[in-house]
């Protein structure tokens, strides 16, 4: 299996005469789940209507497409560059015409049997037009026996092997189904509506409903098919009860803040991360500096935890765009500058602590501790909300290979040493577990160095 990402984010709503823009304004707001394409496919009176294209939401939706995407349901999907590249081919959703009519589908994680399945599907005759996993699932459903899609779906999903967060959309039906391990966050909401009934929306976090003003209902659980349609809301187990996998590193770093992901609010969260990290590696200092976003509540919870003050030490340009392109030879030494400004007037002869939620390669701590030096601070101890990043992830977080991960390599003195801090401390998998309130329930860790809780298919 080769190692592809599929960092994403899924919507679907149904019942909502400005389906369309509902859509796009669920999207907008998981835009941080993937940057790189997006599309949106609605109906009206049984047909599809579709719009796709590379950018970000605000780019590829102009008013003229959003006035065509005309319809009561609709699904959407926004893309990290993953399997195959940032090619329009593997843009989501994906439509065909099956013998049944219309169905778009969109899905959110990474199937780690997908190139077992594809080359079955290639020897059987199956066509494929890209390279994601996606596209599998509509070969299946479309080679089915079956008449009716909920049964189609109960027959082949169970097929698919790893993460996989779905919708679906037919000619009179939005469906959603979620893994059996429920790697990946999906969320039923409801939007009331002018005359008091109320659409249905699915999303990849709750801070899409926020925006649109729906209602969290409540997740839909690991193995769950899930459909509206006409005569209301169904729901129907496809998968026996397993044990779940909910992927840590949605809390650690991927999800939204202001998201509730596995039943739990990510900025709490966060908070009780730094709060453990502080309980489990206190130090003498001066100030808490967080590493701008991503480092922010942890910081406060360590801060809060320590009676060390809080200060935003570091400033973040918010207005780089996606990529920086770099002029010319003689400036790129500025890296990290572009993106990250320390305030020397409050560092300056301070013992600082810096939060950040992960150090994957060690490059960019390096730079951001050397800023920190250049400042004028005269220590610099460096904390970490995680335990060390050491494994890959086959589940749809884009993490390096293995032997780029510098935990992987160095022990955590010799980390200290490369980053240039002063002390450097992680946070327990005793102390992660506790701050997602794991106890009975499952969570795969595997980047962290726990087992993989499926098979991996590696040849």
């Amino acid at each position: 299996m080769k190692h592809w990402h599929e960092e994403c984010a899924v919507f679907g709503v149904y019942g909502d005469p400005e389906a369309g823009r509902m859509a796009y304004l669920g999207l907008y707001a998981q835009q941080h789940r993937g940057q790189e394409s997006t599309g949106i496919v609605t109906c009206k009176n049984g047909k599809h209507i579709h719009h796709k294209g590379l950018g970000l939401v605000g780019e590829v939706f102009p008013e003229e497409e959003l006035v065509r995407l005309k319809g009561e349901m609709g699904i959407g999907h926004c893309r990290y560059s993953t399997t195959g590249g940032n090619a329009l081919t593997n843009t989501q959703p994906l439509t065909a015409q099956l013998f049944n009519g219309p169905v778009a589908i969109a899905h959110n994680g990474n199937v780690v049997n997908s190139d077992r399945i594809r080359d079955e599907l290639k020897k059987s005759g199956a066509i494929f037009q890209g390279t994601n996993d996606t596209e599998s699932f509509l070969h299946l459903i479309a080679r089915s026996p079956k008449q009716d899609i909920i049964e189609c779906i109960k027959e082949e999903a169970i097929r698919m092997d790893g993460a996989y967060s779905v919708v679906l959309l037919t000619q009179d039906k939005l469906v959603a189904f979620r893994d059996p391990k429920g790697f990946r966050p999906l969320s039923i909401g409801h939007r009331p509506l002018d005359d008091g009934g109320h659409s249905v929306v699915i999303a990849s976090e709750t801070c899409a409903f926020d925006l649109i003003g729906a209602k969290f209902v409540r997740d839909i659980e690991p193995g769950e098919i899930f459909w509206v349609d006409e005569t209301g809301e169904h729901s129907v187990r496809f998968a026996t009860e397993q044990k779940s996998a909910f992927c840590i590193f949605e809390h650690v770093y991927f999800s939204r803040p202001d998201s509730k992901v596995f039943g739990i609010g990510v900025y709490e969260s966060r908070k009780e991360m730094g709060r453990y990290l502080a309980r489990e590696n206190p130090i003498s200092a001066d100030m808490v500096i967080p590493v701008p976003d991503s480092g922010v509540p942890a910081a406060i919870g360590y801060s809060e935890e320590s009676g060390i003050p809080f200060e935003f030490g570091i400033i973040r340009n918010h207005y780089i765009g996606r990529t920086f392109i770099q002029p010319s030879q003689s400036i790129r030494s500025f890296g990290v500058k572009i993106k990250l400004n320390p305030q020397s007037e409050l560092i300056r002869g301070k013992d600082v602590v810096i939060v950040d939620d992960s150090i994957v390669r060690g490059t960019t701590s390096r730079k951001i501790i050397a800023l920190i030096r250049a400042a004028g601070a005269r220590k610099v101890h460096m904390r970490i909300a995680a335990p060390p990043t050491k494994a890959s992830c086959y589940y749809g977080v884009d993490t390096p290979e293995t032997d780029q991960l510098i935990a992987n390599q160095k022990s955590v003195d010799e980390i200290c040493q490369f980053v240039g801090a002063d002390s450097l401390a992680y946070l327990s998998m005793e102390g992660l577990m506790s701050s997602v309130q794991a106890g009975e329930r499952g969570f795969c860790a595997a980047c962290f160095g726990t087992p993989y809780p499926t098979e991996l298919y590696l040849d």
